[in-house]
């Protein structure tokens, strides 16, 4: 039975004393045999609170050992486990709290005074518990023998993690065992995981990336996880050496800073052993930029494996071969552990070459989104075809290339310009640390092409001198009219780079947008 017990139970009787979790600030481990105590702890504990299968129990914590404890735990004990975006705001926050339905929430002091008018706000009976991540909840109760749980099935739910909402309130995707043990089984096929592996987790437990690619598929692979409590430039080549870590899961954000850090820096992979036990990272949660991918791999001798995965798929659906086979730059790969396909807006199979939306099918998939029916009919078809809002074609050997989201794709005069061909152009200046580009309202076209760049520490260059080169390698009616210099672009709790927020930040500075030509000779623009 596909459910997070039965790995618990299994390793937990098979290799009780293994490490599960390592934990690098406190030097902290969780053996397996530990795992499943800590899980059964649990269970008496919300048996004890009065929390009934099924309930809603959430949790606001930095990665850390009881943070991975509760987020297994709580599931294994039957009920449902809502991770909160600990970066989501204040209104967001409340609203999620108060969707889910959530009995209990398990909190820091950090985040207990980050969010202070939110939890003096919380309704009277949700049960606020706080929790230290060395120590453990601040229980009620007291100590209490642990307990056993009912097994659940493998259609009850186990996860409740809302999307970010960028466009609107976010959304709660409803994730079974099923779904769950499913998207860390991809990610273990994808990538050829096995006991022996050992996962570095830099992201955080509240995005599905952390969740099932470095906690469930470790888990279901009988392997480990290495934890830090956030990802950091100057130590994550340090723990990984320290620790043997054999993968990482990172994105593309993390990808750029580890290369700036290299460059100012220095990196000796000999310094720290050589790491002959590291054996790849992987890229998601957005594009990777092919120059940015061999420009990573040419410096730090780590092969990159980009893969994709969604929220409603549990993470992975695509990814590239692992070496010795040769991975296709630019793409997240091909299907791995369910269907994929690229269909036409009648809903038809589209043939290679020819874009259309990515659609998802398996047993990974969401069965919807909580008490949100309408969105949940929107995204799933009565045959079990997720849309995924993704334009992308296919090519001759399966592999699938992503131009953007639907939403997000720009049109120019009726033409269709895909954001990342203005992303990957740009990435190409050597001072360019995030790049994306967007579509603006505009009276002559429909929308026009915009974009905006975030530069490495230290270095400088113009907005001309960045328009040039978009209309060097794009032409001039698909490079942006204006290049905008920011300090940071926007990003979600993955790292993925916000598009849809870009045009609101520099709608203040296009009073002149009508004056100033493709890489004219207008101002440069700092925001």
């Amino acid at each position: 039975m596909s459910t997070i017990n039965r790995f618990v139970d299994r390793y937990a009787d098979a290799q009780p004393d293994k490490p599960f979790l390592l934990t690098p600030e406190n030097d902290g481990v969780m053996s397996y045999g530990r795992l499943r105590a800590h899980a059964r702890g649990i269970n008496a504990q919300l048996d004890a609170l009065g929390i009934a299968r099924d309930d809603k129990v959430a949790f606001l914590l930095p990665n850390g050992y009881w943070t991975c404890a509760l987020f297994i735990g709580v599931m294994y004990s039957g009920r449902v486990i809502v991770p909160l975006n600990a970066v989501s705001g204040d209104a967001a926050l409340s609203y999620v709290i108060e969707h889910s339905d959530c009995r209990v929430l398990f909190v820091d002091d950090v985040f207990a005074d980050k969010y202070r008018n939110v939890l003096d706000a919380l309704p009277d009976d949700v049960k606020r518990i706080r929790t230290s991540l060395d120590d453990g909840p601040d229980w009620p109760n007291g100590e209490l023998a642990p307990v056993a749980p009912a097994a659940p099935n493998e259609d009850d739910a186990a996860i409740l993690i809302y999307t970010s909402g960028t466009t609107g309130r976010p959304k709660g995707v409803l994730l079974t065992h099923r779904n769950a043990v499913t998207g860390g089984r991809n990610t273990m096929l994808a990538h050829q995981l096995g006991e022996t592996d050992r996962a570095l987790c830099v992201l955080p437990l509240y995005h599905i990336n952390g969740q099932m690619v470095t906690v469930v598929a470790p888990l279901v692979s009988g392997g480990s996880v290495v934890m830090p409590q956030r990802f950091s430039t100057s130590s994550f080549w340090a723990v990984v050496a320290r620790y043997a870590c054999t993968w990482f899961s990172v994105v593309p954000t993390i990808i750029a800073y580890l290369l700036e850090h290299a460059e100012r820096d220095g990196f000796e992979r000999d310094a720290m052993g050589g790491m002959p036990y590291l054996r790849f990272g992987r890229s998601a949660s957005a594009p990777l930029a092919p120059e940015m991918h061999r420009a990573f791999e040419d410096r730090f001798g780590v092969p990159i494996i980009e893969t994709m995965g969604l929220t409603e798929t549990a993470a992975q659906i695509l990814s590239n071969p692992m070496p010795p086979a040769k991975p296709k730059y630019g793409s997240p790969g091909v299907a791995v552990g369910n269907e994929a396909m690229i269909a036409d807006e009648q809903g038809n199979a589209c043939s290679p070459g020819v874009p259309g939306e990515l659609m998802i099918r398996g047993d990974n998939v969401t069965r919807g989104y909580y008490k949100n029916p309408e969105a949940t009919a929107d995204a799933l078809g009565p045959d079990g075809w997720l849309h995924t809002g993704d334009v992308a074609v296919q090519d001759e050997e399966g592999f699938f290339f992503i131009t953007g989201r639907i939403k997000e794709l720009i049109i120019k005069g009726g033409e269709n310009i895909a954001p990342r061909e203005i992303d990957e152009a740009l990435y190409e200046h050597p001072a360019v640390l995030e790049a994306a580009g967007f579509g603006l309202p505009d009276t002559l076209y429909g929308q026009e092409v915009m974009a905006c760049v975030a530069l490495k520490p230290g270095v400088s260059c113009s907005e001309r001198e960045l328009a040039e080169l978009a209309r060097e390698r794009l032409g001039a009616f698909k490079s942006p009219k204006r290049v905008f210099i920011m300090d940071e672009l926007p990003k979600g709790p993955s790292g993925k780079i916000q598009r849809l927020k870009l045009a609101d930040l520099v709608r203040g500075q296009l009073a002149i947008l009508r004056q100033d030509s493709v890489g004219g000779a207008g101002p440069d623009a700092r925001c």
